[in-house]
């Protein structure tokens, strides 16, 4: 049973998961089939590469936003300072870690809010980053990692397009 499934999660936040999982899902799947140089190569002037992609996704959106300032986990917020670019993955790092990151990250956020109320209030804020809190409760993180998720859901789609010519969902 999935999070977006699951029985103890109100139906907004449900609803808001089962959103964020296709995303997810959109992400993961636009890199099928993609090896693992394919993976790493940058395709645009900036540098990044897909895989670069999916690192800052597990950590600086899943990682972050669900596990540190939705739950306020003390092991998360002391290591966020250990994270010097999360876009870039070093060459030993194999790429399935990285993408089992991402898939174990994921697991991980929605566990966190699987058993709240979407107007449950944040357990941190990273002021240190942010300043004030623009966002207050469990439902304005969940818009909001949709909205960024989906963002580079697009990123991929055109990197993957530039790599191999592949575009997502196309029936042709």
């Amino acid at each position: 049973m999935t999070a977006t499934e699951s029985p103890t999660a109100s139906a907004e936040v449900q609803v808001l998961l089962s959103v964020l999982d296709a995303q997810r899902r959109h992400v993961l799947g636009g890199l099928d089939g993609l090896d693992a140089e394919a993976l790493r190569r940058p395709v645009l002037p900036s540098g990044w590469s897909c895989l670069g992609l999916v690192q800052h996704l597990a950590l600086d959106v899943e990682r972050f936003w669900f596990r540190a300032v939705v739950t306020g986990d003390p092991a998360v917020i002391a290591s966020l300072d250990d994270i010097d670019d999360a876009w870039q993955v070093a060459p030993d790092v194999p790429h399935t870690e990285v993408l089992d990151r991402y898939r174990t990250e994921t697991a991980f956020a929605d566990s966190a809010v699987d058993a709240v109320d979407a107007d449950t209030p944040l357990a941190w804020w990273p002021h240190h980053l942010f300043g004030e809190p623009h966002l207050h409760t469990v439902r304005d993180v969940l818009l909001h990692v949709i909205t960024e998720t989906a963002c580079h859901a697009g990123h991929l789609d055109a990197a993957r397009e530039l790599l191999d010519g592949r575009r997502w969902l196309v029936l042709t």
